[in-house]
Order: structure tokens, then C-alpha cells, then sequence
């Protein structure tokens, strides 16, 4: 017997392997593939183009919260990165390093040559070289607060690679502030915080748990990070991006200095904060199905693609013509204060294989225009948040009414799904350390198919404790910034705690 053809259209599904099923999403939505460098990838148009829009959107807060964008070289010299040690020695392991400047022809072979007097290190993060151009750029209080933001690529050498997750080489902007008090870079730092959590939640529509990392888990050099933390629908934690109150630690090390008010000389209290390309497999992972990648509409390149129906070449001009009819009546729309983004899909593919193609690349509506259609002055509209088979029929003098609020519908669904998701799966009855490993161990486990997700428990503050969730491959992912307020003992210890913590396993 001939194998079943497959129910969805990515095999396989997120119940049988969900790592397999998030690599083929990513392939059939053509968002990225592997680059001939080990750990890289080639972020491909469709996929670029939603870091376009998060980048466009994120910019536009981070200029309107009084940022300014520069750009840093991208070779740190060895030396730079030396001065502040806690900062190297948390990125050591990850660093690719520059050692020779020319190449030499010799047996058929390119030979380094010219060894560089100081390696430099291809930039993990940019603290070291901006810092020193702050120690130049800032005298006086009156040069101060100093806010400037970067987009870029960064490299670390990533041992286990996943595209989008984790690779050597990845997209994010880096924001650095230097500020005259300590209040002030500390209400900077939960400033940006905000600005990611508004980003991620209102146009990704991803929820998030905004908390501190532990003293474990913070930022090299750092004197604390917060985080915004997302879950997966494999039960698992993301972090999506991190604010860091640095104090004057990189100051003092960069010589980040300023006269005062009062005629004093004072080290500067900075910050920094970044969202990567990881977003993007954020978005994946927490919306996509099993027939492919669902992207919200506010971040979605395309939001309506429209698919010509022809049936009979005689009659091809005339439907061509009420496509494009129906694309400027829809490119006239306005959602979310911008042109609705609208697409006719020409090429000579039959009319099923199209729609496939647009629902594995997360097209939130699809219109099939036909002549029947046209004879009754109406198109089928295909949501992405339905099944792919439901069909709605829409007269076209009702399309400027109904695209966008059904995107708006969309967008709001997208969200409310993934929160309810994250509500099923938060845990607040885990009261002891072996209920929680059982919890975190399917085969031990009395409800396997539901192990696994945030467990909301006390801790007790204690780096030991926090050491014996190693061996589980289980973190503390933060202390979230919204405290029950309770009292109790801690999840591991068992002694007396009051500090609520999300434990989870994660990417």
C-alpha cells in the first residue's frame, strides 16, 4: 500500500518532533538556510523582511524616547575588552579573534600572513569600544544624559546552532546611555524594558514575563539585567531581550568620567539593552501550526495576497482586471496607521499549490478571485487564524470594512491564543523540589503529554540552590518584576522564602 498522504502540510508535527518541525517551518516559509560558515545563516527575503519591520517599528520607539543612532566598528581591540574582567571573562569562550591582516599565495594555498601587534576581536557586544568613545565624548554634566543606539551584526561562537535561535553570527541594535545619577540609569534601563515589552506584546503578539535575572544568570560586568521571557509552544523559555543597569562598573573601567554640578569629577552611571534576530524564531515558535508559519499582521511583509483564479485564457484579461481592481481597493486601506501591505500572486502555478505556498509563509488573508466571483461581485476570503479549507465570500464594496478589522481580529487572536497557552502551562502547585523535577520529566511524569512548562515558586535567594537545577537542565529565568507577595519555603531548600521565581527549561 501507497503510504497516506500527510494531514498537514509540515511533517512532522509539533507533537512528534518539534525541533524537526520548527526547522521545516522555518524551510517551507523560506525565512532562512544555512550559510557555508558553520553556525551562520542566510537570512533569505521573506524572513529579512520581518526583521525589517521589527527594526522599523523598534526604531521609531527608540528615537521617540529621545535615542540617536551611530554605529562602532565591528574589531574590538583585545586590550579594550581586558579592562573590565568579569565583562571578558563572560564572553571569552565566544570570541572569534582577528590575528593576521593579508593573505599569501604559496604551494596553491592561502597563507595568513602579517600578524596583527594586538588581536582583535570580532565584536561580542560593544561596551568595551563604546565606552571609550564615551570617555571622549563626555565632560560635563551638561553633555549628559548621553543616549545613542546601534544596529548591527554581532559574533559568538555558538557551539549548537539553531537558525534564528542561536548562531555565531546574528542581527540586533545594542542601546548604550551614560547618565549623571544612579536613578536615572536605573529608570532608563525599566524604560527600555517597557519599550520591548510594548514591542514584542503589541505588534509580535507574543506575552511576555518581564523579571530580573539572578546574580548567576545577569550580564558580565553588569550590576543587574532584566529580561523579557516568552514561552515556546514546546513548554520551553525564550529569552527575547535583556536591559542591563551597568552602574559605574564599565565607567571606572573606560574612564567614563564628568564634572558635576558642583565642580566635582564623577564616573557616569550606564546602561545597555538589545533584541536580537532571535525574534524571529520567537515568532515562529510561539504562533506556527502544523501547516506552517503564522505571522501577526502588523509584522506579516505581505497581509493580503490575492490569487487570480483562470480558468479560461479567453477570459484571463477579464480577471486580471478585477484583481487589480481589488488590489488598489485594498492598498488604499489603512491598518495600523500604515497602507495595508497587499500582493497578486501571477506566477503559472495552479490556484491550490499558491494558496498552500502563501499559508506555509504565514499570509494572515488570502483572496481567490474567480469568474464566478466576479459575476457575483464578490471574492473568497481565507484567514490564517481558520483552517485552511474555511472560506468566506465578501462582497468587494464590503472589503474596506472587512480586511481591516479582520486583521485587527487576527492580531488580537494571535495573542489571546498564546497567552492562554502560557496560562495553561504556568504552574503555581509545585511546592517542593522533587515534584518539580517530576513535573520536568515526562517519563516520570503521571500526565506526559502536559510536562513541562513555568513553574512559579519561592526561592530563596541562594546561589547553591539555584546550582542544583544544572543537572535537570532546568534555570531560574527570572524574578518577575510583579511579586505575589507571599511568604513560604523555597521550592528547593525548603527554607523560609518570599521571592518568586519562573523556573523553565529553555533555549
Amino acid at each position: 500500500m501507497a503510504p497516506k498522504a500527510p494531514k498537514t502540510a509540515i511533517t512532522p508535527t509539533r507533537e512528534e518532533d518539534y525541533p524537526e518541525w520548527y526547522q521545516q517551518v522555518v524551510k517551507a516559509a523560506d525565512l532562512a538556510e544555512n550559510a557555508p560558515v558553520r553556525g551562520c545563516m542566510v537570512i533569505k527575503p521573506w524572513g529579512y523582511s520581518i526583521w525589517e519591520f521589527i527594526q522599523k517599528k523598534l526604531d521609531q520607539r527608540i528615537k521617540d524616547t529621545g535615542h540617536e543612532n551611530a554605529y562602532f566598528p565591528l574589531f574590538i581591540p583585545l586590550s579594550f575588552l581586558e579592562k573590565e574582567a568579569s565583562h571578558v571573562e563572560g564572553f571569552a569562550k565566544e570570541c572569534a579573534v582577528v590575528t593576521h591582516h593579508r593573505l599569501e599565495s604559496k604551494d596553491g594555498k592561502l597563507i595568513p600572513t602579517g600578524e596583527l601587534e594586538e588581536p582583535l576581536v570580532v565584536r561580542p557586544t560593544s561596551e568595551a569600544i563604546i565606552g571609550t568613545s564615551f570617555s571622549k565624548w563626555i565632560q560635563s554634566h551638561r553633555d549628559l544624559p548621553l543616549l545613542i543606539n546601534q544596529w548591527a551584526n554581532v559574533v559568538r561562537w555558538e557551539m549548537r546552532t539553531r537558525l534564528f535561535l542561536r548562531t555565531a553570527e546574528f542581527l540586533w541594535q545594542e542601546g548604550h546611555t551614560a547618565h549623571s545619577t544612579a536613578k536615572e540609569a536605573e529608570e532608563e534601563t525599566l524604560k527600555m524594558l517597557e519599550v520591548y515589552r510594548e514591542v514584542v506584546e503589541e505588534t509580535l503578539a507574543m506575552p511576555l514575563i518581564l523579571g530580573t535575572k539572578t546574580e548567576r544568570e545577569k550580564f558580565p560586568g553588569a550590576v543587574a539585567t532584566y529580561t523579557i521571557e516568552g514561552m515556546m509552544q514546546d513548554r520551553k523559555a525564550l529569552q527575547m531581550g535583556t536591559s542591563h543597569y551597568l552602574g559605574q562598573n564599565f565607567a571606572k573601567a573606560f574612564n567614563v568620567r564628568f564634572t558635576n554640578i558642583d565642580g566635582d569629577v564623577e564616573y557616569a552611571h550606564m546602561t545597555s539593552w538589545g533584541v536580537t534576530t532571535r525574534l524571529i524564531g520567537g515568532l515562529v515558535m510561539v504562533h506556527s501550526d502544523d501547516d506552517g508559519l503564522r505571522l501577526p499582521p502588523k509584522i506579516a511583509p505581505k497581509q493580503v495576497v490575492i490569487i487570480p483564479f483562470i480558468t479560461d485564457p479567453e477570459k484571463s484579461e477579464v480577471v486580471m482586471n478585477a484583481t487589480k481592481d481589488v488590489l488598489a481597493k485594498i492598498c488604499s486601506l489603512k491598518y495600523n496607521d500604515d497602507s495595508i501591505r497587499s500582493h497578486i500572486d501571477q506566477r503559472d502555478m495552479r490556484g491550490g499549490e499558491k494558496g498552500w505556498y502563501w499559508v506555509k509563509k504565514g499570509v494572515p488573508i488570502r483572496i481567490e478571485i474567480g469568474m464566478r466571483d466576479i459575476e457575483s461581485g464578490t471574492v473568497t476570503l481565507m484567514r490564517r487564524d481558520k483552517a485552511p479549507k474555511d472560506k468566506m465570500t465578501v462582497k468587494i464594496e464590503e472589503l474596506s470594512t472587512v480586511i481591516p478589522k479582520i486583521l485587527e481580529e487576527i492580531q488580537s487572536n494571535y495573542f489571546a491564543q498564546a497567552k492562554a497557552f502560557r496560562k495553561q502551562h504556568l504552574h503555581e502547585d509545585i511546592e517542593n523540589f522533587d515534584q518539580m523535577i517530576t513535573f520536568f520529566t515526562p517519563n516520570n511524569s503521571d500526565k506526559p503529554e502536559v510536562h513541562g512548562g513555568f513553574v512559579l515558586a519561592l526561592w530563596c535567594g541562594s546561589t547553591e540552590c539555584e546550582k542544583k537545577l544544572d543537572e535537570h537542565k532546568l534555570s531560574i529565568r527570572c524574578i518577575p518584576l510583579k511579586q505575589r507577595k507571599k511568604e513560604g519555603c523555597c521550592v528547593i531548600c525548603d527554607q523560609k522564602a518570599s521571592l518568586d521565581a519562573i523556573f523553565a527549561k529553555s533555549y
